[in-house]
């Protein structure tokens, strides 16, 4: 297998339809040595992204109580808006991701013809996972299953106030379980996992098969041509740049709240701005030592601890919950979301507004400002699959793995509620239900202790990926851009989480998810006519 000196990204094994371009990888960048650490940085993506994130940081900080206020109005008026948009959106990508499945573009491999697997499927799967929306599972695989049930069974569950899926089921336990379990899968099954397939099938196909560089600007060769490397091109990379750095702090910022409220609740650890703070901090150090030891080092090593640490954890509760209930309650839940699905994707005619807007289109615009993120890093990770194969398991397998997690937590907590009425995992706030129902299970000082040590674990991978994506799109498609520029870019995710969550907390975090998922949702769809287009040429 050989490599491309300047990019570090392999060139396409067996017959390729090369696209043909003057453009150099590189040629734009300027390279220079500051003391004694060198930089390789794209002008004018990496200037322009750079000093707008510093300026948001200081700004932020500078004018905390305000800055909390406008994030909030943003993220109303966004998803109050354009909830119709973000759902269509999301639909289509779930669309174009089964249609590729089924047809014969399937066949195409990623990285040419004889290209072969750079990682076995068990290392591929735990990068995927822990990359994907390992602090997200963590933070809601207790709290929106019960949130959905508490506000579908509750009295007020079909008036505007509530915050029910598709008019809950007010007095029904049975029901309000079904349909509490379906609208949790819905947001974590096919819609988010077909997002960031688009974008790494996308990435993948035009850097291992077309040759051009691993930059979001490449996947828009058939639609703009040449233009790409001008200020067509600029902006494309300063949008994915803005929405993984905000959706990646948003992320960060869930994290920090969690690992600080399960402190406080083991430790004794004080809940306020200065403990989240330095715990962001720390964290940050902590990646930054992941960025240094490398991708195979550092982020493939502690994903693969983290799975081994979220199957243990995941085990313990299925063995000491309702073990019967779980496992039937997985298929149940199965056919439960199959049946909501076409109601709780379909965009107009609704009147849960509180549930589409503020969970769903949230949601949405969430997953597609990680995209940029998380679907570089699959395609890093992913060279020498069919589409078939790759689409199948990147869109299924992480699926079918959400759904059991929420049906072993989610339905323990439920089962907690219902059946033994247990109220504190209801009472207890979103970051804290997790360890409020490790709490009703025995050994929660032992497992409120691993979950503490997964939430810590999973802010460092998805920092160190996220520093690494940030850096290639920065460098100018270069994956293998000097270390330095990945210490600035995983400093300043800590950073913008701190400025964040002091401005507004998770409010403002949610906020600035949307309002950069917004205008990335208009990239994404062109993005999918552009798949459509390579794969054509490709050799079958």
């Amino acid at each position: 297998m050989s490599d491309n000196s300047e990019t570090g990204i392999p060139v396409p094994e067996g017959p390729a339809n090369l696209i043909d371009t003057e453009y150099e990888v590189g040629q734009d960048n300027i390279s220079m040595s500051v003391g004694p650490f060198g930089l390789d940085i794209h002008n004018p993506v990496f200037a322009i992204s750079g000093l707008s994130i510093v300026a948001f940081v200081f700004v932020t900080l500078a004018f905390q109580e305000s800055a909390g206020v406008i994030f909030n109005d943003l993220r109303n008026w966004l998803t109050g808006t354009f909830d119709w948009f973000f759902l269509t959106a999301a639909n289509i990508f779930v669309l174009l991701c089964l249609f590729l499945i089924v047809s014969p573009y399937g066949k195409v491999r990623l990285g040419g013809k004889d290209a072969t697997p750079d990682y076995s499927y068990t290392g591929w799967f735990a990068m995927l996972f822990a990359a994907g929306m390992g602090i997200g599972l963590m933070f809601y695989g207790v709290s929106e299953p019960i949130s959905h049930f508490s506000s579908s069974f509750a009295d007020n569950a079909a008036t505007p106030e509530s915050w029910a899926p598709l008019g809950g089921a007010a007095g029904d336990a049975v029901e309000a379980r079904n349909l509490g379990m379906a609208a949790t899968i819905f947001h974590w099954g096919l819609h988010p996992w077909a997002i960031y397939a688009v974008v790494a099938l996308a990435l993948a196909l035009f850097s291992y098969n077309k040759g051009l560089p691993l930059t979001m600007r490449s996947v828009f060769y058939p639609i703009f041509g040449e233009r790409i490397w001008g200020w067509t091109g600029h902006i494309i990379d300063i949008l994915a740049v803005f929405a993984t750095l905000f959706g990646l702090a948003t992320s960060l910022g869930f994290g920090a709240e969690q690992a600080n409220a399960g402190l406080n609740h083991l430790f004794g650890l004080p809940v306020n701005d200065v403990s989240k703070v330095l715990l962001i901090v720390a964290i940050t150090g902590v990646a930054l030592m992941s960025v240094v030891a490398g991708l195979d080092a550092g982020v493939k090593r502690l994903s693969e601890i983290n799975m081994v640490l979220a199957a243990l954890l995941l085990v313990f509760v299925l063995i000491v919950g309702p073990t019967v209930a779980i496992f039937t309650g997985f298929f149940h839940n199965l056919y439960e979301y199959v049946r909501y699905l076409p109601e709780l994707s379909t965009p107009f005619g609704r009147d849960d507004d509180n549930f589409r807007q503020g969970w769903t289109a949230f949601y949405w615009a969430w997953w597609i400002s990680w995209s940029p993120f998380v679907g570089m890093f699959i395609a890093r990770v992913s060279r020498g699959r069919t589409v078939r194969e790759f689409l199948t398991c990147v869109l299924l397998i992480p699926s079918i793995v959400s759904v059991f997690w929420m049906t072993v937590f989610g339905g323990t907590a439920i089962s907690q509620l219902v059946n033994d009425g247990y109220q504190l995992v209801v009472d207890a706030p979103l970051e804290l239900k997790l360890f409020a129902m490790l709490e009703g299970l025995p050994l929660q000082q032992i497992t409120s202790f691993i979950a503490i040590v997964l939430v810590i674990v999973f802010f460092v991978t998805s920092s160190d990926s996220g520093s690494l994506v940030i850096d290639t799109i920065t460098a100018g498609g270069k994956i293998d851009a000097p270390v330095p520029q990945r210490i600035f870019w995983a400093s300043f995710e800590g950073l913008v989480a701190i400025a964040l969550l002091l401005g507004g907390g998770l409010g403002a975090l949610q906020a600035m998810a949307v309002s950069t998922g917004f205008p990335f949702t208009i990239v994404l769809l062109l993005a999918c006519f552009a798949i459509i287009k390579g794969l054509h040429s490709e050799p079958r």
